[in-house]
């Protein structure tokens, strides 16, 4: 769900971009509007960033080898951190860049209606992407606010998306009252003044997106509602009695490393033993489809142990964890 939607997303999203890149370049050769330029080069900023989701997504697809047995699930979040760069550098530093040359040198816009007829076609173009986008974000949110989702999204393409065109609408009306105050005025100064505020814009939104792939990179667990199930799942109360510990870590948006501890009846037979791991790991995978890599050892429980700050699974002897 989460491949497939943010596919989507993307493929609207890059297509309106480039549309609207098209027609701002235009308005921009024929009006001189700094703020027409900025927003042009923010569109090109943002079609890269959709090819590179789209690149990051069919990377991470291929299959775990030798030198990557875990596979490469986590090269969707390096290409979204990617992007937060390029919106970064190419979109925002450069309309700050621009909005502060056209305050410092103003001058008069020509053929102002064709920056208002582009932006009015580009809002509609932003619209329609933006739509989208909020469209596939709602099946995956579920009953989540869109702010939570977005930091709590381990897929990073539909919050990029969203991000991105949220930030492009904006931006558009930012335009937009720079070009129609700068007409109204006979002052371009507006027009930098808008350039400015959609730089600002720009390095704003890539901050958030660079502090939230940032922590996917690092290594997210699994939301509280998965770690809940996997809990559930592992202990039947029967053979496995108890989780001594465990840990959960995104290999990939869509894949799982579940790890664990697990206290298992001292009299128990190792095949005993055995059946109850493969009990408990299809269990898991049955609650939580998307843990893919689990990992159990079996001990025994002592709760004398735990009560004295001890590893309650730890033998006389042996390593503690």
């Amino acid at each position: 769900m989460s491949t497939e939607g943010g596919t989507k997303a993307l493929v609207a999203a890059l297509s309106a971009n480039l549309a609207i890149a098209a027609s701002k370049f235009t308005a921009f050769a024929f009006t001189g509007s700094s703020s027409m330029l900025a927003e042009g080069v923010h569109s090109v900023a943002d079609s890269g960033n959709q090819v590179l989701l789209l690149v990051g997504s069919k990377r991470a697809a291929r299959e775990a080898d030798e030198e990557h047995p875990f596979g490469y699930g986590r090269e969707r979040y390096i290409y979204a951190f990617v992007v937060s760069i390029v919106l970064f550098s190419v979109g925002g530093l450069f309309a700050v860049y621009e909005g502060v040359e056209k305050i410092r040198h103003p001058h008069e816009l020509h053929g102002w209606y064709w920056a208002v007829g582009v932006l009015a076609f580009a809002i509609i173009a932003e619209s329609w992407s933006f739509y989208t986008a909020i469209t596939e974000g709602r099946k995956a949110k579920g009953t989540l606010g869109w702010v939570e989702y977005i930091r709590r999204a381990k897929a990073p393409e539909l919050p990029v998306v969203l991000l991105e065109d949220f930030g492009a609408l904006i931006g558009l009306v930012l335009a937009l009252l720079g070009v129609g105050l700068t007409v109204i005025t006979g002052d371009g100064v507006w027009d930098g003044v808008g350039t400015l505020s959609i730089g600002v814009l720009l390095v704003a939104i890539a901050v958030v997106l660079a502090l939230e792939t940032r922590s996917l990179l690092i290594g997210e667990s699994a939301d509280k509602n998965d770690v809940q199930k996997i809990r559930a799942a592992l202990v039947d109360h029967d053979s496995v009695t108890r989780i001594i510990h465990m840990r959960t870590l995104h290999l990939g948006p869509e894949e799982l490393l579940v790890a664990a501890k697990i206290g298992v009846n001292a009299e128990d037979s190792a095949v005993q033993v055995a059946e109850a791991i493969d009990l408990a790991e299809a269990r898991v995978r049955k609650a939580v489809p998307i843990a893919r890599v689990i990992y159990l050892e079996p001990d025994i429980y002592s709760a004398e142990k735990e009560a004295q700050g001890l590893d309650p699974a730890a033998t006389p002897g042996g390593p503690t964890h």
